[in-house]
């Protein structure tokens, strides 16, 4: 019946042969009620079909047994339960900080942008952080500009939280992904061959080719 066969490690509802009390309440494999018959004749019917009889409420009495294709049935159990944990998945808040002042290379700062992105397409939030020191308060609009350029930088993957904020020296935002950029981004990885999570250096790559494309 259905080619599964009974394992003494599966500890789910008992099938084929381990279902033992006769009659039973049959419902076929359409969700129809067959009523009350006797479990040889169930056996017959779901033979007939390349069918499984599944016992789904064994204290019952007579107990329901209801005809499908276990193995099929128990694949998409277990592929809808993985789907609802990656849905169910809370993302993890990532920080990115622009060194621990103002006076960072524009490479550096290249660099934690990249690795923004790739926290991004992860699926996880990201706190961006830039320091000031010293005299630096002075002319934090600089940093602002900074924050405004991450942001532009990061539009084409992900959405401002948190606009940037000042606590007391710390200039911080946080920016989420959207889902839609991020699969329409992973298409154009795999249309151009290009791997879905490059390393830091290959997507600084990708964001030069793409800053040479605006121009």
């Amino acid at each position: 019946m259905g080619g599964h066969r009974p394992d003494s490690r599966d500890f789910g509802p008992r099938i084929n042969d381990r279902i033992r009390i006769t009659p039973i309440r049959l419902i076929d494999d359409a969700g129809e009620m067959i009523g009350v018959i006797e479990l040889d004749e169930a056996r017959k019917m779901a033979q007939e079909k390349g069918l499984d009889l599944v016992e789904i409420a064994a204290d019952s009495r007579p107990p329901v047994v209801k005809m499908m294709d276990y193995g099929r049935f128990k694949y998409e159990s277990a592929k809808k339960e993985r789907a609802n944990k990656v849905r169910n998945k809370v993302s993890e808040m990532k920080e990115v900080r622009l060194g621990r002042s103002m006076k960072i290379d524009p490479h550096d700062v290249g660099i934690r942008v990249a690795q923004a992105r790739r926290f991004l397409i992860e699926g996880h939030r990201v706190q961006i952080v830039q320091n000031f020191r010293g005299r630096e308060m002075a002319h934090r609009h600089k940093g602002e500009d900074r924050m405004d350029d991450i942001i532009t930088s990061l539009a084409d993957l992900a959405k401002v939280e948190m606009a940037p904020r000042l606590n007391g020296r710390r200039l911080t935002m946080v920016m989420v992904p959207e889902r839609q950029k991020i699969e329409a981004w992973k298409r154009k990885m795999i249309a151009e061959g290009k791997p879905i999570l490059p390393s830091v250096p290959e997507m600084m790559d990708e964001m030069e080719d793409d800053d040479d494309d605006d121009e």
